[in-house]
């Protein structure tokens, strides 16, 4: 009965990743193709509705086809933007 258990917190922890304290953006499917990383955290910072609103820890807003969600972290920011087969994820420090 151990063993599945163990199993099963293996898959968890493979699929929800182990944490990382990099600041690039990373994609998959087509997006990683060109700059389409960059021009979505461009948007993003540009765009006023993505701000956090006061006291929020966690937040969405639209930028162009994306769909993107924020939330507080402990170095800052940590944003997940996607559509339909394309995601983009970065991480905003706090100055």
């Amino acid at each position: 009965m151990r063993l599945p258990a163990l199993l099963a917190i293996a898959a968890l922890a493979l699929l929800g990743g182990c944490g990382s304290s990099s600041d690039e953006t990373t994609t998959s499917g087509p997006a990683a193709q060109g700059d389409v990383k960059q021009k979505v955290r461009a948007a993003w910072e540009q765009n006023p509705d993505c701000r956090p609103p006061k006291g929020a820890s966690r937040w969405a807003c639209s930028v162009g086809s994306y769909r993107c969600q924020g939330v507080v972290a402990g170095r800052g920011l940590s944003i997940s933007c996607s559509k339909p087969g394309e995601s983009v994820a970065f991480l905003i420090r706090r100055d």
